[in-house]
């Protein structure tokens, strides 16, 4: 797993350079979202089954054909399932928004998720609509926080969504 700043370090190492203007500019503002940073994940921290619980309703009140009989969630088991992966995402997100880098959404979950879901028969559109309820929510207890400036938490999520979207070819 790469921070923000490993990351950096790494591609600037490879080139071979000296770190530039950029490369300043880029760790300065992560050094100073820093505290900001930590905030937020501590507020998700201390309301992460309630963040879950809370999406989850939300994403079943605006389909609820998912835990209709047939559907995705229908079943005690594929309901605990759906709540259990949603969590997942949330802790993962965490360590990233902390991380200011995407990467480790790519190793632990994003790879080949997609497919395991289309293997077995998991709708990639509701996961998608449940990362984005949990973003909105997450937004919120971050504000309440009192985190003034917290648009680096749009990253992770929007990230998994858009890794998770369908895509024509």
């Amino acid at each position: 797993m790469r921070d923000a700043v490993t990351s950096l370090i790494k591609n600037y190492d490879v080139a071979g350079r000296y770190f530039d203007r950029n490369a300043i500019d880029s760790l300065k503002s992560y050094f100073e979202s820093g505290t900001s940073r930590v905030q937020a994940a501590g507020a998700i921290n201390s309301n992460a089954a309630a963040i879950v619980k809370q999406a989850g309703s939300k994403l079943f009140e605006e389909q609820p054909e998912l835990i209709r009989p047939g559907g995705n969630a229908y079943t005690t088991r594929r309901y605990a399932a759906c709540l259990r992966d949603m969590d997942y995402y949330l802790r993962y997100a965490t360590y990233a928004l902390v991380a200011g880098n995407t990467n480790v959404l790519d190793e632990r979950v994003l790879q080949g998720l997609r497919e395991t879901y289309n293997s077995l028969g998991v709708p990639i559109g509701p996961t998608v609509r449940g990362v984005q309820i949990m973003k909105d929510i997450v937004k919120e207890q971050v504000a309440a926080a009192g985190v003034a400036n917290a648009a680096f938490v749009d990253e992770p999520f929007d990230h998994i969504t858009r890794e998770l979207s369908e895509t024509d070819i």
